[in-house]
C-alpha cells in the first residue's frame, strides 16, 4: 500500500503530465532560459487557507532552486488582498508551476473553508463533522487533509482502513447479524485490527446491533433529527454514533443537538467551490 507522500507524488506526476506534455511552449518561446523573477500568491476571496505545503512541493518539483517566503500558514483565516507567500527563481519554472499549484490550493482551500463553516455551526456541542469517500479521484489525501485543516475530522481514508457495513452489504449478506459476524470472523482470520461501523435504517436495526455486539459505531442513515434523538437515547453512550444522509448546513445543528458524536457530510468535498486566488509577478 502506498504512503501519503507516494500518492501525492503520483498526483503531481499526473498533473504535470496532463498540463505540460512535451513542454510549455508559450513560456519556452517567450521567456529566456536565464530570466529570474518573483511572484506572489494573492488571496482574492475570504476563506480558510489550505495547501501551502503542497504548493511548496509543486514549485520545488519544477525547480528546487525556487525560494519561497511564507507569510500565512494553513488553517488561517484569509481576507481578499492577503499575500500568502512569495516565490523567487527562474521565471520559466514559476510560470510552468502556476496552474497546477493554483488548482490544488484553490481546491484544498475551498474544502477547508466549507469544513470550517460546517464545524462552526456545531459550536458548543461535542459533535464533530466527518468527511466521506466522495472525493475527487486522485486528490483524496489532499482533500481529507484540507478537512482537518478546516477543523473537521477524517472518516476512513478508503476501503482498507475500516469496515463500514452499509445497507447493500447487509442485504447481500442476509441480515445485520450475519454481516457483523462475518466481519468479525474475517478480521480474526486475516489478523486485521479494524474498527467496525454498521449502518442502520430503523430503531429496530439499532436494537439488533446492540443485542449482537461487535460494533464500534452505529450510523443512522437518513434519520430525522427527532428520530436521531430517540436513537441516541437508545444507544445510551454504549458505542459511538454517527448521522448520515440528508444533512445540510441548515439542519446540521438540529442533528448535533440530537446528541450524535459525528455527522458525515459529503458536501465537504463533493460540492465545493474553489477559493479564488492568483499567482502574479511583482
Amino acid at each position: 500500500m502506498k504512503t501519503r507522500d507516494e500518492l501525492i507524488e503520483d498526483l503531481l506526476n499526473l498533473a504535470f503530465a496532463e498540463d505540460i506534455g512535451d513542454g510549455d511552449h508559450t513560456t519556452l518561446s517567450t521567456i529566456p532560459a536565464d530570466a529570474m523573477g518573483r511572484s506572489r500568491l494573492i488571496i482574492k476571496e475570504d476563506g480558510i487557507l489550505a495547501g501551502v505545503g503542497i504548493a511548496e512541493k509543486v514549485l520545488h518539483k519544477v525547480d528546487p532552486s525556487i525560494k519561497i517566503n511564507v507569510f500565512i500558514k494553513d488553517g488561517a483565516e484569509v481576507k481578499k488582498g492577503d499575500i500568502a507567500f512569495t516565490a523567487e527563481g527562474p521565471v520559466r519554472a514559476l510560470l510552468i508551476a502556476e496552474r497546477t499549484m493554483l488548482n490544488i490550493m484553490q481546491r484544498m482551500s475551498g474544502v477547508a473553508t466549507m469544513t470550517r463553516r460546517y464545524q462552526n455551526e456545531l459550536k458548543g456541542l461535542h459533535t464533530r463533522v466527518l468527511d466521506t469517500r466522495k472525493t475527487t479521484p486522485g486528490m483524496r489525501m489532499l482533500e481529507k487533509e484540507a478537512v482537518k485543516i478546516g477543523g473537521g475530522t477524517n472518516h476512513r481514508i478508503g476501503l482498507f482502513d475500516m469496515i463500514l457495513i452499509k445497507d447493500n452489504h447487509i442485504d447481500f449478506a442476509g441480515g445485520i447479524e450475519k454481516a457483523i459476524q462475518r466481519a468479525d470472523d474475517y478480521c480474526k482470520a486475516n489478523n486485521k485490527n479494524l474498527k467496525v461501523e454498521v449502518e442502520v435504517r430503523s430503531l429496530d436495526d439499532i436494537r439488533r446491533v446492540l443485542d449482537h455486539g461487535g460494533v464500534d459505531r452505529i450510523m443512522f442513515d437518513n434519520f430525522t433529527p427527532e428520530l436521531t434523538k430517540e436513537a441516541v437515547k437508545l444507544v445510551d453512550g454504549r458505542i459511538e454514533t454517527e448521522s448520515s444522509g440528508g444533512i445540510t448546513i441548515e439542519n446540521l445543528r438540529a442533528y448535533g443537538e440530537a446528541g450524535v458524536d459525528f455527522i458525515s457530510v459529503g458536501a465537504l468535498t463533493h460540492s465545493v467551490k474553489g477559493l479564488d486566488m492568483s499567482f502574479k509577478a511583482y
